[in-house]
């Protein structure tokens, strides 16, 4: 009570009326499991873009499972919910790291440079770190010593033995025709590099496949003893296709049906039989193919690499690009590019200065290239000398000698640098200004630290610079530049570890290695997530296991529901077995996939599918976050139109469907005229009572609102005057559900009912602390069958 002791005039603020309930967000969603990027095992920040996803997490590049390639479904599925209507997203990553001798190892990007003086690697493992650092000198001329004395401590000074600033140049020969060049096949280049032996490269449009094949005639009939297998690597490496292949075990099997056998086993080649010799050929031809083989004296192959022959596309019409890489291919030091100012092709010797020298003997080729056949030599560039500011305006170089007094003679330039990194996925960072010592105010070290101080800091810095020990500014720059004003530096080694798992084992988990729960767990310190999937879940081989533990996430957390997505290329009888290990009234489960146009293709490209099929989870709660903004959480999410769907994986008629609709699997079917749409919105339960997901959703939507909005009731008196403020509470709430048309009844009496009093509370209950409200509501379920009975009448008058 307030205290009135002297007196005047007191105003106090009291209410009238009964408090209100704000309803809560229902679209938000949370997905969890693998990406290419971002970070983990951290509560992650709210993404309402597509856009902001990539940067973030990457692009489309299919993920890389140790050596296994594994379709990057939470990128295709991020977009499909964007697409859909979803308008914000939580994402938490999964990643199990690879193991050497059983102990983890996190796949950073990272590279060393000048050996030990730096490295820069990223904060967080992935793939899609993987990419180059570029970095530029930049030269600023100063006169005079009073620029001099205003740089900063740390600042790095370049004093040239002149006034000109000459740079160093390689051996280069420009011709004097535009290309594309009219060749012949088989012309050649015969390029001399530094007085050396001559260098031929051949150029030629006719491509052949790489091709390997049986030394001996196989005989009519094979006998396989078990477990006969070959490796087989097909591309550069092996970066289209590499495994052991086992051949089927038995006798007397022909050549051709070993032939048919391999083919269905080996991607990018064909094999075949050849006067009783088994070929196995590239699909793709020229230079780039490459196929390699491990021996296989069974079928009479030999261990070895092949390469296609073929260098140009069309020989009438030879590109620079084209010369470029065959002399690159050849292992020729010296590089083809495009003059800026004449359009016309230069050649260039790889190492600049004097004594780089290039010549090109005399033939048909550089004939038409418009080549010069005299020599050409580089040249030497201005000699600098460096010198670092110490405290004192003391400018001293490496040897620790003073600059001395400027001399007009000579040319001074204060050098700070740039570093512009660019991952796979083309996401770019650009940081200017950069200082070489660490007592420069904008040290790379400092605008890149390992450890940052915010979460959102280190999310806007995914890479550190870190210097070693001991290394001084003269280091570092030798480390990047040498004795050019710019350099490129890759970053790599970054790798998607090994397939996620439901749970990562006590003694293996550390910082960086998250499994499926975990990176559930995440999501509980977020009460605003409203919705649950794992796109892709159901490729991994744990599948059933991790459809658990999203089920139980959900169960456990009472707010959200689980979108759970079937395998792929799965007939309805396989559906239903998928459906038959869940029970739970917070999940619902979609069927079949959707195929989507594959972004990775390009025109021309037979080696990546123009379509590939994807999960509907990502779909199907785009779609829900759409329902609930355009119409409500009470209305059920079906049939809606799926944004982005070429098709299905399956096509579902009416017959199966009433097989599967009985058993709450929800069909995404196609109506001709009405597009492709989701043809049921049941959830994964037996009871009947939580059968439509509209029903489920809305009674979390009503729960956590009232949950959320009567916190003030806590330790307030429990008396008849607190009942009457929550029974008027609620009642307002659900009056505007009522009027908004979630609720079924022609008056609020109909429509629901809030009893708190006596009715509702024993002696016992008041005693104990506890205030029971009893609330019904008639929620609206969805007209599933739709029935219209029509017969025949008289024309009674």
């Amino acid at each position: 009570m307030p205290e009135y002791l002297a007196p005047g005039v007191y105003v106090e603020e009291v209410s009238f009326r009964s408090k209100s309930i704000e309803g809560v967000g229902t679209s938000t969603c949370g997905f969890v499991g693998p990406t290419r990027k971002g970070p983990y095992n951290v509560t992650p920040e709210l993404i309402t873009s597509f856009g902001e996803y990539q940067r973030v997490y990457g692009g489309f590049t299919d993920l890389n499972f140790n050596a296994s390639s594994f379709t990057n479904h939470m990128t295709h599925a991020v977009r499909a919910f964007f697409d859909n209507g979803g308008r914000r997203l939580y994402i938490s990553r999964t990643y199990v790291p690879m193991e050497v001798a059983n102990v983890p190892v996190p796949g950073f990007s990272h590279r060393d440079i000048g050996g030990n003086v730096a490295r820069i690697q990223s904060r967080n493992a992935g793939s899609g770190y993987d990419g180059t650092a570029k970095v530029y000198l930049n030269a600023k001329r100063v006169f005079g010593a009073v620029p001099l004395d205003k740089a900063n401590v740390g600042t790095l000074l370049r004093v040239a033995d002149s006034t000109e600033t000459q740079a160093a140049l390689p051996g280069r020969i420009d011709g004097t025709v535009n290309p594309p060049f009219a060749l012949t096949n088989d012309n050649q280049l015969s390029i001399t590099v530094n007085g050396g032996a001559a260098q031929n490269v051949t150029l030629t449009d006719e491509k052949e496949p790489a091709q390997v094949a049986s030394t001996a005639d196989l005989a009519a009939t094979i006998n396989v003893p078990a477990d006969t297998s070959f490796r087989v690597q097909v591309g550069p490496g092996g970066t289209l296709f590499d495994e052991v292949i086992t051949l089927p075990q038995g006798d007397d099997q022909t050549p051709a049906e070993l032939a048919a056998f391999l083919n269905l086993e080996i991607d990018y080649v064909k094999i075949g039989v050849d006067g009783n010799r088994l070929s196995i050929r590239t699909d793709e031809r020229g230079e780039n193919a490459e196929i390699t083989i491990e021996a296989l004296p069974l079928l009479n192959l030999e261990a070895g690499t092949a390469n296609g022959t073929g260098n140009v596309d069309d020989i009438n019409a030879v590109t620079v690009e084209e010369i470029n890489s065959a002399l690159t291919r050849a292992g020729i030091l010296v590089r083809a590019t495009t003059m800026a100012d004449t359009g016309n092709m230069r050649l260039s010797t790889t190492a600049v200065g004097a004594g780089n020298t290039l010549s090109i003997t005399d033939s048909p080729a550089r004939t038409a290239m418009g080549l010069a056949g005299i020599p050409a030599e580089g040249r030497d560039g201005v000699t600098y000398t460096y010198f670092l500011k110490q405290n004192g305006n003391v400018w001293q170089d490496s040897t620790n000698a003073d600059l001395g007094e400027p001399d007009e003679n000579r040319l001074y330039e204060l050098i700070t640098w740039t570093l512009e990194i660019e991952d796979e996925d083309g996401s770019r960072l650009i940081y200017e200004d950069l200082g070489f010592d660490s007592n420069h105010p904008n040290f790379v070290s400092n605008v890149l630290p390992e450890n940052t101080a915010t979460k959102s800091e280190a999310l806007a810095n995914p890479y550190y610079f870190k210097v070693s020990n001991g290394r001084t500014a003269f280091d570092l720059f030798n480390a990047l530049f040498g004795t050019q004003n710019s350099n490129t530096i890759s970053i790599g080694n970054g790798n998607d570890g090994l397939e996620p798992t439901v749970n990562t084992a006590t003694e293996s988990r550390t910082d960086h290695s998250v499994a499926y729960a975990e990176a559930l767990e995440v999501f509980e310190a977020l009460d605003d997530i409203a919705i649950i999937a794992a796109p892709g879940h159901s490729e991994m081989t744990l599948y059933t296991s991790i459809q658990q533990a999203l089920i139980s996430h959900a169960e456990r957390d009472r707010y959200c529901i689980a979108v759970l997505d079937t395998p792929s290329n799965q007939t309805p009888q396989d559906a239903r077995e998928a459906r038959s290990r869940i029970d739970s009234s917070y999940a619902a489960l979609y069927y079949p996939w959707v195929t989507v146009a594959n972004p990775l293709w390009k025109p021309g490209n037979n080696q990546v599918y123009k379509e590939i099929n994807v999960p509907p989870s990502g779909f199907i709660t785009g779609i829900y976050a759409r329902t609930d903004v355009n119409r409500g959480v009470w209305k059920a999410p079906a049939n809606e139109i799926v944004r982005g769907a070429i098709r299905f994986e399956r096509e579902i008629n009416h017959a199966q469907q009433e097989m599967l609709n009985p058993e709450g699997i929800n069909c995404l079917r196609f109506f001709f005229g009405r597009g492709n749409r989701v043809w049921g919105a049941r959830t994964a339960t037996s009871d009947p009572e939580w059968k439509y997901v509209n029903i489920r959703r809305y009674f979390i939507y009503l729960e956590h609102s009232i949950d959320r909005s009567t916190q003030w009731a806590v330790f307030e008196p429990n008396a008849p005057r607190l009942w009457t403020n929550i029974t008027d509470t609620v009642s307002a709430f659900l009056y505007n559900e009522w009027h908004s048309g979630a609720l079924l009844g022609g008056t609020p009496e109909q429509a629901y009912f809030v009893r708190c009093d006596r009715s509702t509370m024993t002696q016992a209950d008041l005693d104990n602390g506890r205030l029971i409200c009893e609330i019904g509501v008639a929620a609206v379920k969805p007209a599933e069958f739709v029935i219209f009975r029509i017969g025949q009448k008289t024309a009674d008058a």
